[in-house]
């Protein structure tokens, strides 16, 4: 830690950098920055940056609102929108109570404490999302609602297309920052896109998906439109997920593979998956954590409504991909049911332990769904034993309420405020009167 502190000091120095941006996240998952000066680096790694924390969303109750901001060197990075005017370097920050205690509030600390759950077992935890979000001409919405910059469809290739720059500048941006990115391609939307991270460690991909989506936010603003991750923009338009890849590492080997067996998956592999399915209805209010994030789940276009689990199954909720033969490395299951507005320290935090759940107490992994579960009708679906995701923020918040794993997970503090913040939400839902009630009920009432 000496040698990277020393590394972000000499770089500092020598790149002319004029501010340092200490990033954190609320509970809620909305990036936090304070600049400081290249001066009070060097205090900030010994001491902290002192600040109030009762003032962010969840972090702090006011009688214990002392908190300090501890800059973690290895994330340090130049900014490459700011450019050569007052280059700008960020750095992610661990939150501490000031005796040095890992803040129980701080996003990032969750993860952290869910990770070092996983390292006891020998697991790393690797993960790699695919992101998707939506490219609008403006951020105002119209008597005809927000408008894509694009009509164009999933893979289309647009001659002078705005997404085409837009992705090649962000691909770029990230790069730049050293996030790899796996793939780029234009979604099923009007104007909705999606860039694939690398593989990472848990801890390191929650970081680039807060990084990313800053990227992004910029990029959009330098070239005169406007990006949003939220889940449902579009009624009639596919919403936008955040379909997570996942794997446990022992050592080098990947846990979830077996050579010979059905999909090279291994017992470690299928109770990961068991937990998942288990817990999912639990995890959900933080998977899909706002009211818009239900149209997408309940709204067609592929977004998983039901608990199943499938091979290469793009309906299910749990898929288990296509294996590469010979590379047993690439052993993985994917998540379908995270939408781009996740908090990514709390919702990774809260798959993993469900997966750990699964591991621990040796759930048996339920009959494979391999048939297009959307295309049965709910007495199928009844005859098969398929339970559905919430319905609702609120159907999402009651099971939560009563789930020990998200509570343990989580912590007091955190389970309580995601339930606060989020009743909150839905109490000023239900209250509106909608355009879809005022135009159904209205004239004929």
């Amino acid at each position: 830690m000496d040698k990277q502190r020393d590394f972000v000091l000499r770089t500092i120095e020598e790149r002319g950098i004029k501010f340092i941006r200490l990033w954190f996240t609320d509970v809620i998952g909305t990036l936090k920055s304070v600049a400081i000066a290249p001066a009070e680096v060097e205090g900030a790694f010994a001491e902290g940056i002192g600040f109030d924390g009762s003032a962010i969303e969840g972090l702090t109750r006011s009688y214990e609102a002392d908190v300090l901001a501890q800059p973690d060197p290895t994330t340090f990075q130049i900014l490459p929108w700011r450019g050569e005017i007052d280059p700008t370097a960020r750095m992610f920050c661990d939150i501490t109570t000031p005796d040095g205690q890992p803040a129980v509030a701080d996003p990032r600390n969750v993860l952290k404490r869910t990770l070092a759950r996983a390292g006891e077992r020998g697991f790393t935890f690797y993960t790699h999302p695919e992101v998707e979000f939506y490219l609008l001409k403006s951020a105002q919405v119209g008597e005809q609602g927000p408008q894509p910059v694009d009509s164009a469809g999933y893979f289309d290739n647009v001659p002078g297309g705005t997404a085409h720059d837009f992705r090649r500048r962000s691909v770029r941006m990230l790069e730049d920052l050293g996030i790899s990115v796996e793939f780029s391609h234009h979604e099923a939307g009007p104007g909705q896109n999606e860039i694939d991270l690398r593989y990472a460690d848990a801890l390191t991909t929650a970081d680039n998906i807060m990084t990313f989506r800053t990227v992004i936010k910029e990029v959009a603003i330098e070239q005169g439109v406007y990006a949003t991750f939220m889940p449902k923009p579009f009624s009639q338009h596919p919403g936008s997920g955040m379909h997570t890849h996942m794997s446990l590492f022992e050592g080098d080997s990947n846990a979830f593979y077996e050579a010979g067996a059905e999909y090279q998956l291994s017992t470690i592999g299928r109770q990961f998956i068991a937990g998942l399915l288990r817990h999912a209805p639990e995890i959900t209010a933080v998977t899909n954590q706002f009211v818009n994030s239900y149209k997408r789940l309940w709204g067609g276009d592929e977004a998983p409504s039901f608990v199943t689990w499938g091979h290469n199954n793009r309906s299910a909720l749990v898929r288990v991909p296509l294996y590469k033969p010979n590379k047993g490395n690439s052993s993985r299951v994917e998540y379908r049911a995270i939408d781009s507005a996740a908090n990514p320290y709390l919702a990774f935090s809260l798959m993993l332990a469900a997966g750990l759940k699964g591991i621990e107490e040796g759930y048996e992994l339920p009959t494979e769904a391999e048939d297009n579960v959307w295309g049965m009708s709910d007495a199928e679906r009844r005859a098969l034993g398929y339970k559905q995701l919430p319905a609702s923020l609120d159907h999402a918040l009651s099971i939560m309420e009563d789930s020990e794993l998200v509570a343990e997970t989580l912590g007091e503090q955190v389970f309580n405020y995601v339930l606060l913040n989020k009743r909150q939400e839905w109490k000023a839902y239900r209250a509106q009167v909608t355009p879809f009630e005022l135009r159904s009920n209205l004239e004929i009432l």
